[in-house]
């Protein structure tokens, strides 16, 4: 129980700095970071591949097939963005 307590805690605690680090970020920034940290969320994907690959039954094995499809179009989205934003800067 007191461990339950501790992760509730935690959970709170990073929801609070999140938001916080969040609304300080300015406009002109949020682009950017947003997509550089979805292209380098790549480990969203070796977690999916983990769990679709350890599934002993076929409904954890297409929920990990839906995670590899998601985190995939997550991870090549942010690399197109990122791509696109940097091109901007090109003479």
């Amino acid at each position: 129980m007191e461990l339950l307590i501790m992760l509730l805690a935690l959970f709170v605690l990073a929801i609070f700095l999140g938001v916080e680090l969040i609304t300080k970020v300015p406009p002109t920034l949020h682009t950017p970071l947003m997509s550089g940290s979805n292209a380098i969320s790549g480990i969203t994907l070796v977690g999916a591949i983990l769990a679709s690959g350890a599934s002993n039954s076929a409904l954890m094995s297409i929920l990990g097939f839906i995670a590899i499809v998601f985190a995939t179009i997550n991870v090549i989205g942010g690399f197109m963005v990122t791509n696109r934003m940097l091109a901007m800067f090109k003479r």
